[in-house]
């Protein structure tokens, strides 16, 4: 009976187990039967649902698409289309390292290529030639690193560049004595194929010759990665004139800088993209870049084209080009002339700007400076936006309108020029004692005693002769934010990557508000002080100086492209006073130059009818180098306009440390004198009335 029993048990878990399999496989069964669906389902929704999406993805992996490199620049024309700026084609070799190719095979091609070319070995230097030799004999160098360094590589003590390096370091003469000229030359190239980033197209050499060419151009197939093209390079028409203002573009080898490499690679550049790195060039890259040629892959070697590359968008820029040469010549000759004069060691450049006062368009400017010790010229034009000087009196249109606007001088108001004097501080005088003057007067004649007096009413002072003198600081403020109405101490805003400030003074003593007033206190640079004057001549709208007129489609031909745009004038602020107060200081200005008494005779000529200012300040220089202001000199300017009804074009010439006030002589160079009277000459030759 109990064996009957356990019979019957065993059979009822056999019965168990076979029910608890077939459940298992039935799920199983249903998993299976349910992802088949899906995988039907997600098949049927590829091949018909989604069907145009995958074919486009495929078409997208297949088709695969290169761009070529940096298509020619747009070129660039004066404001008479005289053209500056062009492109000229170059023949051109360049290596693309192949991903399967291995250095016994890239070293054996740079041996083959390198003896069917003209290379400079000059340019291989020590250590170039030491990585050949690590690339030709990697075992034998290897054994040089100790078991000591290859446990610390293991460690992490030391990286594998610190190990390369220990390697080249370990690389002796002796080592490359066995190297004659053609193996460096092999080296040379080696070194070209590999530098920069690996799968980068390098330029091996530009400007080939014929047979360089056709050797490329018949073995490249067997060349792996030596291919040939048509480059290009900016060709300049009129040699160095203007040329830094023109700006530059990256080399071949250079592609994009370090300094701009972020921000151009987040508008769509490539690495190796040829890119505008100064001045015009960079500040209308995005006008002036080509639109690459774009080509079909079809195997390793072979591309198709399918788009042609398009040259960038021409430039017409507001410099007369006639005019510029003229001004770059006169600057040369008058700094070469004035340094033989008494009392001009310190003196060694001069800067110009001329412009339209009406547009804000520039049409000329230059800076020039001597090398020491010699006679020979080179050019500091970006000096005009970056080399501020101390100005003197040519501000003085800015501070008397301060005393206008504040009320604390009227029109036609007398006062006495007489010398001043504050308590524990040098006595301060105009030029020569000049009596009772009015506010013509003291513009004409240049008086540093009228502004004293103004700005301490504007400062609330109350003077007495040799007494403290306690004025509000506010009244600096007050000064300061007049001037900058005219453009003096803030940007200009041109149209170009670096422009500078100048110099603020931040002390608000007494005897510093005086010096504010007569521009012997902020120092202004010289478009600073073009916007100045041009803001007198229209009558008050502060204009931004811009060097770009027009913008003009890109053509496959030598010809100038359709007009696209034109520059319209920008108008950044008008001057906060009132008509009358602003034609007063016209006519003070006017004064200046045309008026019996004015001391501005002679700096354009009487028949061009001008206005002006002049400006004779205290300067101060390091010497010796040693970053310590230590020598006292002179520097002078002059801002002006003519004709004064009808402005057709403002002047500035800034020349510093002219004089030496210590020199063995009472002889002061007029070469700022010189120069605008041979520029604004050269102006209305080319623009007569």
């Amino acid at each position: 009976m109990v064996i009957k029993m356990k019979k019957k048990k065993n059979k009822n878990a056999k019965l168990g187990q076979q029910a608890t399999i077939l459940r298992r496989f039935g799920i199983l069964t249903g998993v299976i039967v349910l992802l088949f669906m899906v995988l039907l389902f997600r098949l049927y929704h590829m091949t018909y649902l989604n069907r145009q999406f995958y074919k486009d993805k495929l078409k997208e992996i297949a088709d695969v698409k290169i761009e070529g490199n940096s298509a020619p620049r747009g070129r660039i024309y004066d404001r008479n289309y005289n053209l500056l700026v062009d492109n000229r084609g170059m023949k051109t070799i360049y290596y693309k390292k192949d991903k399967n190719i291995t250095i016994k095979d890239e070293l054996q091609l740079a041996r083959d290529v390198s003896s069917h070319l003209d290379l400079d070995i000059n340019k291989l230097t020590l250590r170039n030639l030491k990585e050949f030799y690590l690339a030709e004999h990697p075992e034998e160098v290897s054994t040089r690193i100790t078991e000591e360094e290859w446990e610390k590589l293991e460690q992490r003590k030391l990286n594998q560049g610190d190990i390369e390096n220990l390697k080249i370091d370990r690389i002796n003469d002796d080592d490359l004595s066995i190297y004659n000229d053609d193996d460096k030359k092999t080296a040379y190239l080696y070194y070209l194929m590999n530098s920069g980033y690996t799968y980068d197209e390098k330029i091996i050499k530009s400007n080939v010759t014929d047979q360089e060419y056709a050797y490329i151009a018949e073995h490249n197939q067997m060349l792996q990665g030596f291919n040939i093209k048509l480059d290009w390079e900016r060709v300049y028409l009129y040699g160095d004139t203007f040329k830094t203002i023109l700006g530059t573009v990256s080399d071949n080898n250079q592609g994009l800088p370090k300094e701009l490499k972020a921000e151009y690679l987040k508008k769509g550049y490539s690495l190796n993209d040829r890119v505008g790195i100064s001045y015009l060039e960079q500040q209308y890259e995005d006008l002036l870049r080509g639109t690459k040629a774009r080509y079909k892959m079809l195997n390793r070697y072979e591309l198709v084209l399918e788009e042609e590359e398009v040259r960038g968008h021409d430039l017409v820029l507001t410099i007369d080009i006639n005019l510029q040469q003229a001004v770059e010549n006169i600057l040369k000759e008058e700094i070469i002339l004035a340094k033989a004069t008494p009392n001009t060691e310190f003196y060694n450049r001069s800067f110009v700007v001329v412009q339209d006062p009406n547009t804000g368009e520039i049409l000329a400017m230059s800076g020039k400076q001597l090398l020491e010790g010699s006679n020979q010229i080179h050019d500091y034009t970006p000096g005009v936006l970056t080399s501020p000087m101390t100005v003197g009196s040519v501000v003085k249109g800015a501070s008397i309108l301060v005393g206008y606007n504040t009320g604390v001088i009227q029109i036609g108001q007398y006062q006495v020029d007489e010398c001043i004097k504050i308590l524990s501080t040098p006595i301060k005088c105009s030029w020569k004692t000049l009596g009772r003057i009015n506010d013509i007067e003291a513009l004409a004649m240049s008086s540093n005693v009228y502004q004293f007096k103004i700005a301490m009413k504007v400062g609330g002072a109350v003077y007495q002769y040799n007494q403290p003198l306690k004025i509000n600081p506010e009244a600096f403020d007050i000064y300061r934010n007049t001037y900058q109405q005219f453009g003096l101490g803030v940007k200009t805003e041109i149209d170009l990557p670096v422009e500078s400030l100048g110099y603020h003074g931040t002390s608000t003593l007494p005897g510093h508000l005086l010096d504010f007033a007569m521009g012997q206190y902020d120092t202004y640079t010289p478009i600073q002080l073009s916007q100045y004057v041009t803001t007198i001549a229209n009558g008050g709208s502060r204009l931004k100086p811009h060097l770009l007129k027009e913008i003009h489609e890109p053509t496959a031909n030598s010809e100038l492209g359709k007009l696209q745009e034109v520059i319209e004038p920008t108008v950044l602020n008008t001057i906060d006073t009132e008509e009358r107060f602003l034609n007063r200081v016209k006519e003070g200005f006017h004064a200046v130059t045309m008026a019996s008494y004015g001391i501005g005779h002679n700096y354009i000529a009487n028949q061009y009818d001008p206005s002006g200012k002049t400006g004779t300040s205290e300067s101060f220089m390091d010497k010796d180098g040693d970053g310590v202001i230590d020598t006292e000199t002179i520097s002078t300017a002059f801002v002006g306009y003519a004709p004064s009804a009808n402005p057709k074009m403002s002047i500035v010439v800034m020349s510093p440390d002219v004089n030496n006030p210590n020199g063995r002589s009472s002889y002061s160079s007029m070469v700022t004198r010189t120069i605008t009277k041979r520029v604004s000459d050269k102006f209305f030759e080319l623009y007569p009335l």
